[in-house]
């Protein structure tokens, strides 16, 4: 069964002192990259990427391991004021279909909500869990499959699964578009000052996301949490 769990903190402040004062260098975490515009992939943080994170200046982690979050990390996320949305996808034998298919529409609707943003997803290595979201979310954007397979090939190296690809495949964006009905985003020249949330009636509903570069509508599904901070839109707004 997935789990989702979130941890919510209010006054998220730029967190950025221009370096490292122990004058040692930055780390990022293993098979970390820049999927898009103020949204990240990697493995899993350790302490010693802590530092590195810190300069994206990140507003939330979505984690698709199960395990509890480690206290350091969790401390980290606290300090820097960082949201966590755990989605439990068990990495040590592969899952169904349909747990990886509900997992990623769940963790996609948090994704690719502007108001989540900076965002930075991992799992384990950055490898399947992690490339299987991604990649779904290039399918909502309208890539090509030829080029979905690849960026999932390139993190996954050596250790790619036939499963993982056969499911990016196969996956049907045309639940996800159904089911995200509740709030729009709207991206006024996605990355700058002038993002602002729409109504349904404000605006019209575009089918597809074609990149996160221009100027593009998302409907956001509200979903409700377990063990958390109750999860509204009144106390997701971020003005």
């Amino acid at each position: 069964m997935t789990s989702l769990v979130i941890m919510k903190c209010e006054g998220k402040e730029s967190v950025n002192d221009g370096g490292d004062d122990t004058g040692e260098p930055f780390v990022p975490p293993i098979n970390f990259a820049n999927v898009e515009d103020r949204i990240y992939r990697s493995g899993f943080p350790q302490p010693s990427n802590f530092p590195f994170l810190e300069t994206l200046q990140l507003r939330s982690v979505i984690n698709l391991c199960p395990e509890p979050y480690p206290r350091e990390n969790l401390e980290f996320l606290r300090a820097h004021k960082i949201q966590l949305f755990q989605f439990g996808i068990d990495g040590t034998r592969e899952p169904s279909v349909d747990v990886l298919r509900n997992s990623i529409n769940e963790a996609l609707k948090f994704l690719i909500d502007v108001r989540n943003h900076p965002v930075l997803i991992h799992c384990k290595r950055g490898k399947h869990r992690t490339g299987c979201v991604v990649g779904s979310l290039r399918k909502l954007q309208n890539w090509c499959l030829s080029s979905v397979l690849e960026e999932y090939k390139h993190y996954a190296g050596v250790k790619s699964r036939d499963t993982d690809l056969k499911f990016l495949e196969t996956y049907d964006v045309r639940y996800l578009r159904e089911c995200l009905q509740t709030i729009i985003c709207q991206y006024h020249g996605y990355g700058s000052k002038k993002r602002r949330l729409l109504s349904g009636e404000e605006v019209t509903h575009k089918s597809q996301i074609t990149s996160f570069r221009s100027s593009t509508e998302v409907r956001f599904y509200n979903h409700t949490t377990i063990d958390a901070t109750p999860f509204t839109r009144e106390n997701l707004s971020r003005g």
